[in-house]
């Protein structure tokens, strides 16, 4: 049994949400309670899984671990010199994929927790929630761009209808604006994909890290097509780069998370902003630095200052929202910009920055979006000027949102802090004047998260408040994990670091550092 498991424990992992969705089949679709407290039950079989994943992973042993591989696909193509096009079933993890998909699995579970709230179409939502696990777990494993390309795919058409039939009053245009911008991102995606392919002959990202370097380097004189391979190479990987940065999102091209983190539900923005962007870091990493070293050390430096403008950008406009879901939501434009920037320094302290933050506003933003949720089921607004003294009433929950803010803006002994040092430290090693820059970014956090914290927390508490109640056991659970998790890698990141070393070596080796 234990064979069998290790042996799959990567496909267990990825498809055991499915299981949820066998169950919920057989509920009756008036009982939501019945169909809410399986959801949560199912979530924690990838969770057990994911935690057994990471407590059985050899962290001194490079490359990948737990690999799968089947023949999949085989297609003939008798136009190509090859007789058939043949694609794998391929996953595997390493150091990175593995601390990611633990961070799946928890705000997973912590999502459908706080998906108690959900109030119409429950077997419908949870179905498509379950949908939307499997991609996000898949798109962590997948060992080849085919199946990148599908799990990525599949992040996308459940959160489509999440946001448009339970968000809030505008939630059409959300999703509507969401399915475009992405949209097109895959498609250039896509394309990428199969340029790739067609010069290359493999999907399998290990074999490309290879090949794209030989291309790279390889003479006029060798190669069949009009437009120099290293041109070819650096046009499919802007493509690529244009991708990431809408699923990142970096500056201009962020509007529709705006949308996205105002009209969804409480709980699927926890997985949007915990989850969701963070895969454009990962592509960024995964296959930016990963197959494509040498043209992404070509466009570090410029997207060391688009950093710097996501930074600043969103920084100034969170500070000027009078909207606590849109104070968070700049925000997260702000703190995507230290991502980029450590990624951009292309050093070891630089990108183990980058790769702590993905994690560490993974974990934070999943905290206040859904401290935002509490606070909007009780009073149904999050307009900071509408509220204000909740603190005499909910201190548990006026507490851990500002331990919360502390850690998102940085406080030192939570996770924030050891993310933000990191990548600056890294970027002052290689850009020192844009790394100036940018910390301005760190204050202006401060300013703008206290701000709305204070106002919201503290002050003289609106008589329209009095009847508020505090935390109920089952928010105390979700606040507590992600906030002890937020201090335990404050206080030991080297819980963390040493999951990432061998990673971050490899890749840095791939670009001579």
């Amino acid at each position: 049994m234990m064979t069998f498991i290790e042996d799959h424990l990567l496909s267990l992992i990825a498809f055991s949400p499915l299981l949820g969705i066998l169950v919920l089949a057989l509920v009756q679709k008036q009982k939501a309670g019945l169909m809410k407290a399986i959801a949560i039950v199912i979530t924690l079989i990838p969770l057990s899984l994911s935690l057994y994943l990471f407590g059985a992973f050899d962290f001194n042993d490079q490359g990948y671990q737990f690999e799968e591989e089947v023949s999949w696909i085989e297609l003939q193509m008798p136009s190509m010199e090859q007789q058939s096009l043949q694609i794998n079933y391929e996953l595997g993890v390493d150091g990175l994929s593995v601390s990611l998909i633990l961070l799946t699995a928890v705000v997973g579970t912590l999502s459908a927790v706080a998906s108690i709230y959900i109030k119409k179409r429950w077997k419908a939502y949870f179905i498509l929630f379950f949908l939307l696990q499997v991609g996000m777990f898949g798109v962590f494993m997948a060992k080849n761009l085919f199946l990148f390309f599908i799990f990525f795919e599949l992040t996308i058409i459940p959160m489509f209808f999440l946001i448009a039939i339970w968000g809030y009053l505008n939630r059409e245009s959300a999703a509507n604006t969401f399915l475009i911008y992405n949209g097109i991102g895959s498609a250039v995606m896509l394309i990428a994909f199969v340029a790739l392919f067609a010069i290359t002959d493999t999907l399998n990202i290990p074999a490309l890290e290879v090949m794209v370097s030989q291309l790279t380097s390889q003479s006029v004189s060798g190669w069949p097509y009009a437009i120099p391979p290293g041109d070819v190479i650096f046009f499919i990987f802007v493509a690529l780069l244009f991708a990431f940065a809408v699923k990142l999102p970096i500056f201009p091209l962020h509007s529709w998370m705006l949308k996205v983190h105002v009209e969804a539900p409480p709980a699927i923005v926890m997985i949007h902003s915990g989850i969701l962007l963070k895969l454009g870091a990962y592509g960024l990493i995964r296959l930016g630095i990963g197959v494509f070293p040498e043209q992404f050390e070509r466009v570090a430096y410029i997207l060391a200052i688009l950093g710097v403008v996501n930074i600043l950008y969103g920084a100034v406009l969170a500070f000027v929202q009078n909207d606590l879901k849109k104070v968070l939501a700049y925000s997260s434009v702000s703190h995507m910009g230290i991502v980029l920037l450590g990624i951009a320094a292309l050093n070891y302290s630089g990108l183990q920055g980058a790769i702590f933050q993905v994690i560490s506003h993974g974990l934070i933003s999943s905290l206040l979006f859904f401290i935002i949720g509490v606070i909007y089921e009780r009073t149904e607004t999050s307009m900071i000027s509408d509220l204000g003294g909740l603190a005499k009433n909910m201190p548990f929950v006026c507490g851990v949102f500002l331990a919360g803010a502390m850690a998102n803006l940085g406080l030192p002994g939570m996770s924030g802090f050891i993310s933000e040092f990191l990548s600056f430290l890294g970027l002052f090693n290689t850009y020192p004047v844009v790394a100036a820059i940018g910390v301005l970014g760190i204050i202006l956090t401060a300013v703008y998260l206290l701000r709305a914290v204070l106002n919201t927390t503290f002050g003289p508490a609106k008589e329209e408040w009095a009847h508020l109640s505090d935390a109920r056991g089952f928010e105390v659970v979700p606040m507590a994990i992600l906030l002890g998790f937020i201090v335990l890698i404050g206080v030991y990141p080297s819980v963390l670091s040493e999951t990432l070393d061998l990673s971050i070596q490899i890749f840095l080796a791939r670009i001579g550092g």
